[in-house]
């Protein structure tokens, strides 16, 4: 099996340790790609910076934290669903914040999925297996 790259963006080095640990569980652990804000997503994407010579493709998913410095998650998923080239490519919004606004915002911008991140340790190791199977495993891409 072809396994996908999991893009997860991500400034709490708490919430990359749990959310790599939660995949390995599905042995998707060797297939994540982090970056700590919104400016390294981009690069990431468009094969700027330190991933000009990355492996082609897309992700199989962005999971996209809300709060990042330098560019938050709602710039970085604008420019992901205004850009021909990356608007396919599925973003999930992995967060803690449970405000109404940004839910609906990020929506209206074309979001996949949002997913509160659980405060309860064994939820959130929950919650990211299944977002890692349905995203790197189960979802088609054109």
């Amino acid at each position: 099996m072809n396994l996908k790259t999991i893009l997860l963006a991500e400034d709490n080095q708490n919430d990359i340790d749990l959310t790599i640990l939660a995949l390995s569980d599905y042995h998707l652990a060797n297939n994540i790609e982090v970056v700590n804000d919104g400016v390294e997503v981009m690069e990431y994407l468009r094969f700027q910076g330190r991933f000009k010579g990355r492996n082609p493709g897309s992700p199989a998913v962005v999971l996209l934290d809300l709060k990042m410095p330098r560019m938050d998650g709602i710039e970085v998923l604008k420019e992901i669903k205004n850009d021909p080239d990356l608007k396919h490519i599925p973003v999930v919004m992995l967060t803690s914040s449970k405000e109404e606004s940004d839910l609906i915002q990020t929506y209206k911008l074309g979001v996949n999925a949002y997913v509160v991140k659980p405060v309860d340790f064994k939820q959130f190791m929950d919650a990211i297996k299944n977002l890692g199977a349905f995203w790197a495993l189960l979802n088609e891409l054109p």
